[in-house]
């Protein structure tokens, strides 16, 4: 299928259907992540904002997803947010934008991007036990996909998962920390 990378803050109406597909799909995950259109907005506006990285796949002139890169550290940016519409997850355009996104982030001299993937609805392990100090990194290198949660999408994009800050998001609803040398 023939697709376009697109800069977000380019077009209105890229930020407006950015926001939509923010809006939408995560309300099907977890209501609180963006519980409104206008916080979701609120996220796309961040995210073209300042020397941030913001792009968009578009299909037949739809955007079908986007993703966003901040500053975390000198050499070291967050991934931040990651999102496909439901109609298009599964066909390879969240894998081009993840590239598409580090081909950016390298020529800017970046070494590596880190990001947060949340279990806020038990679908890992890792949800399933109270981690603690004498387990986590038992838990972590034990880690099993219960119903589809991303965090294996990234381990095939190349990521590891380097820590877990538990009931980061209430009790048992840790959030993943992953990580990527790009250079």
């Amino acid at each position: 299928m023939k697709y376009n990378i697109v800069n977000i803050k380019d077009s209105e109406k890229y930020i407006t259907q950015a926001a939509e597909i923010l809006f939408d799909v995560f309300s099907h995950i977890n209501f609180d992540s963006w519980p409104s259109l206008q916080k979701a907005t609120e996220t796309v506006i961040e995210c073209i904002s300042a020397e941030n990285i913001c792009i968009g796949i578009l299909i037949n002139d739809e955007l079908c997803g986007w993703v966003g890169l901040r500053e975390m550290y000198k050499k070291t940016w967050e991934l931040h947010p990651m999102v496909i519409k439901k109609k298009h997850q599964n066909k390879g355009f969240g894998k081009i934008l993840i590239f598409e996104t580090e081909k950016k982030a390298k020529e800017r001299n970046l070494e590596g991007i880190v990001l947060g993937t949340d279990d806020e609805t038990f679908r890992t392990t890792l949800s399933m036990s109270e981690l603690n100090n004498e387990n986590i990194f038992h838990e972590i290198k034990n880690i099993k996909n219960l119903k589809n949660h991303p965090f294996e999408f990234y381990e095939k994009c190349g990521y590891s998962i380097i820590g877990v800050i538990p009931n980061a998001n209430g009790k048992n609803k840790p959030d993943i920390l992953m990580w990527k040398n790009i250079m």
